[in-house]
């Protein structure tokens, strides 16, 4: 079967591709010889008999590993699940049908769990009902940080625990930089300082923050003075600007991560499946104690409806916000732990923020604190962090949205205009504030993350920050030990274990791939930074008319090629449309709209792959679209088809397909969510207007042709006139003979654009959000 791949990817993908499949070759037949190694009775499971990294290559740094592992196929991990081997025989004993643990939950503290019982050489199995990372794990704020703000209320608190959870969480961040060197990375945040003395205040904090971390801290901070604050971020206020203090924490693409975690744990020999969900428990009787104890759990395939059975001497519930639902599969009568927490995130255009730095405005109006960082060649801004009902794809208010864009406004310069157009995306992420059932007062919230084993044996993890998944999954895993007597062949391994990807990276790996397979300069930083030494089976996945051209761009705004969609299927699992724009390429994080655009040209390459039907498609296309509108874009997209014609907007090279109209669409709900104020044609629509009243061609109209140019293209005149508008252009209204520039009009069209689209979205003048008390939520950060 395996050689027959080779042939079949030789034919489609040509030389490249054979090498990519003789790597495949080479990786299934090196986890066969371990299996051999370890006398496994069949299934890819017997890996985590011994420890050794199935990952690791002897070679150098930055040059093309001699093979890559292969994960095992999708059906193969059904049968894993089903208790049959790999191939689908039902030949396994029922002590072989058994797993050590039962990991319910996919996001990072699931994988994290996973990846840990798995290097520890025990049998564990994974199930997430959505795919990897679809919830709060994909939608934090990208930082890997220990807490500045949790430092400075542990300080002026006298707060030991607040202090020894700032202390972990740096441990942690330094660790995490190590395993995953590609996905993750230093980032100096800039303290602005508007009054003098908080200048040594910060000082002193930033000092204490690199201080606490000792020989895990990373660079250290400094203070710049007003010009070279104004130097390195130009975009800032500089009205009373005294300095600034930068410092510096991680930061990670977060959803990247976790589906390295999810393949890394496969690696080591763990079952992992997204897309499968747990129906019910299911709990045994102790003959002598007559105590019940749940023993595995009942669950279903999501793609064909199967259900099947699976036993486990332990179940762990990794499930976050959703964390309440299983334990009443458990206990119906138990209280929720959660207090779930919305945190809204913004992501805006690179021109907002320098490439490499981000800044922290410490004083919101508020009390807490606002991100504002370079992230995948966007701009995170965020984050509030309001009570909110727990549900799967959260939808951002426009009341969050403009109060993050207000505080935003505050610290950039009067220069700098952010408009809600600018938004490209925005994301709300539930966070699973917990409460400890067995606590005195279970109103009290718990300041990091708290592990509670039910009566009959069911263990829950939730809280905490992704920082600190690799410590709380340890703790997990430590106590699930204890609790199910379980027999690891050694202890926690996960500090020094690398994830897939990092053996053979390094930062100048992308060279290579420029030089190797011709990608364009901004393609292979991508893939390098993505896929870490799997970029070479991504550009071998490329269809190889070649990717320094459009060709293989999903879209041409950004460096995100079809090869990664083939890739994200046969090597991460993904399964549907949704799993690809949102968690593997990122897209609808960086720019919804692009991500839109898009939509039909992923469908298309995944449906060669998975082989769906032209149904299937249709309703992979109206699940992208629905998914879109919790990211920023409005519910009337819906209204878009969905039939396959709907790819008759793009061409062959991914670009939209410019159809004029004679009017502009004032009103398009759509267009409030675009970059710039008008598409291309609408701009065609304006010049063509221009030129038939700029008589004389000198590129001039007078005043008096304002009114019928706007009429002829529809302009809706505002209550209140056109005044307004035309002092705002520097246009002299007075005088009708006064010359008028193209580019006046265009500015004056902008405003009434924003104007208009801005009736009925303005929210409460006072911005107030029924925000969670900084003391209970930590300010957010």
């Amino acid at each position: 079967m395996w050689r027959q791949q080779i042939v079949g990817k030789a034919l489609k993908f040509g030389a490249a591709g054979t090498a990519a499949a003789a790597a495949g070759y080479a990786g299934h037949s090196y986890y066969l010889q371990r299996q051999q190694q370890a006398g496994s009775g069949g299934g890819y499971s017997g890996l985590n008999v011994i420890y050794a990294d199935p990952l690791e290559t002897s070679t150098q740094p930055g040059v093309r590993p001699h093979a890559f592992w292969t994960p095992p196929k999708r059906q193969e991990i059904i049968n894993e699940l089903k208790g049959l081997t790999a191939d689908g025989r039902d030949t396994k004993t029922a002590q072989e049908r058994e797993y050590d643990l039962l990991v319910i939950g996919g996001g990072a503290t699931g994988a994290g769990c996973t990846l840990d019982a798995a290097t520890r050489g025990l049998k564990v199995a994974m199930i997430e009902r959505d795919d990897f990372a679809s919830g709060t794990s994909s939608k934090s704020t990208k930082l890997v940080h220990g807490g500045v703000r949790y430092l400075q209320k542990a300080i002026m608190g006298l707060d030991y625990e607040q202090w020894k959870m700032v202390r972990e969480a740096l441990h942690e961040r330094k660790t995490f930089l190590k395993i995953a060197p590609y996905l993750s990375n230093e980032l100096p945040i800039l303290l602005p300082v508007y009054t003098w003395w908080q200048l040594p205040y910060f000082w002193v904090g930033c000092k204490m923050y690199d201080l606490l971390a000792g020989k895990q801290g990373i660079s250290s901070s400094y203070i710049l003075g007003r010009g070279k604050t104004l130097e390195n971020f130009p975009m800032l206020r500089a009205e009373n600007l005294v300095g600034s203090m930068v410092y510096f924490d991680g930061q990670h693409n977060d959803a990247r991560m976790n589906a390295a975690l999810a393949v890394t744990a496969a690696a080591h020999g763990a079952v992992v499946a997204n897309h499968v969900e747990v129906t019910s428990l299911i709990k045994e009787k102790d003959e002598t104690s007559g105590k019940e104890s749940v023993r595995g759990a009942v669950m279903r395939d999501s793609e064909t409806g199967e259900e099947w059975t699976v036993r486990a001497k332990g179940v762990i519930n990794a499930t976050g916000p959703f964390s309440d639902a299983i334990l009443k599969m458990d206990e119906p009568q138990m209280a929720d732990i959660v207090a779930p927490s919305s945190g809204v995130h913004l992501v805006l255009p690179s021109y907002f923020s320098p490439k490499n730095m981000g800044m922290l405005d410490p004083s919101t109006t508020d009390g807490r604190v606002v991100f504002f960082l370079p992230w995948e060649g966007g701009v995170v801004a965020g984050t509030t962090d309001t009570r909110c009902a727990v549900e799967a794809d959260p939808k951002p208010s426009e009341k969050e949205i403009e109060w993050i864009l207000s505080e935003i406004r505050r610290f950039l310069s009067p220069d700098v205009k952010i408009r809600r157009g600018d938004v490209l995306s925005a994301w709300s992420g539930i966070r699973p504030l917990v409460r400890d059932p067995k606590a005195k007062n279970t109103k009290d919230l718990v300041r990091n993350h708290m592990i509670h084993t039910s009566d009959s044996g069911l263990i829950t993890i939730a809280g905490g920050k992704w920082t600190t998944y690799r410590e709380m999954a340890k703790e997990t895993i430590d106590q699930a030990i204890a609790t199910f007597g379980l027999h690891p062949v050694r202890d926690c391994q996960t500090e020094n274990v690398r994830l897939i990807g990092s053996h053979a990276w390094s930062d100048t790996m992308f060279i290579k791939l420029v030089q190797n397979f011709g990608v364009d300069l901004e393609v292979a930083r991508h893939l390098s930074h993505n896929y870490g030494d799997r970029a070479w089976a991504v550009c071998a996945l490329a269809d190889h008319r070649g990717t320094q051209t459009l060709d293989g761009r999903i879209h041409p705004l950004y460096p995100f090629v079809d090869a990664e969609v083939r890739y994200a299927v046969q090597y991460e699992y993904a399964l549907s449309v949704v799993d690809v724009i949102a968690r593997r390429l990122r897209l609808a994080f960086l720019d919804a709209q692009a991500a839109r655009e898009s939509l039909p040209r992923v469908i298309d390459i995944m449906a060669t792959e998975l082989d769906w039907s032209e149904a299937r498609k249709k309703s992979e296309h109206r699940k992208g679209l629905e998914y879109l509108t919790t990211m920023g874009l409005p519910d009337s997209i819906l209204d878009e088809p969905t039939s396959a014609t709907a790819a008759a907007d793009f061409d062959r090279e991914g670009y939209v397909n410019l159809k004029t109209t004679r009017s502009l669409n004032f009103v398009d709900p759509a267009s409030y969510y675009r970059r710039g104020n008008f598409s291309a044609d609408e701009i065609g629509t304006i010049l063509s207007a221009f030129a038939e009243f700029d008589i004389n061609g000198d590129g001039h109209i007078e005043v008096k042709d304002i009114e019928p140019l706007f009429e002829s293209i529809k302009v809706p005149v505002p209550d209140n006139g056109l005044e307004s508008f035309l002092k705002a252009a520097s246009i002299a209204s007075g005088n009708p003979a006064s010359h008028v520039e193209f580019e006046q009009i265009f500015n004056v069209l902008g405003e009434i654009k924003e104007a208009t689209n801005a009736k009925g979205r303005e929210p409460n003048r006072e911005l107030k959000l029924n925000q969670i008390p900084t003391h209970r939520s930590g300010g957010g950060v």
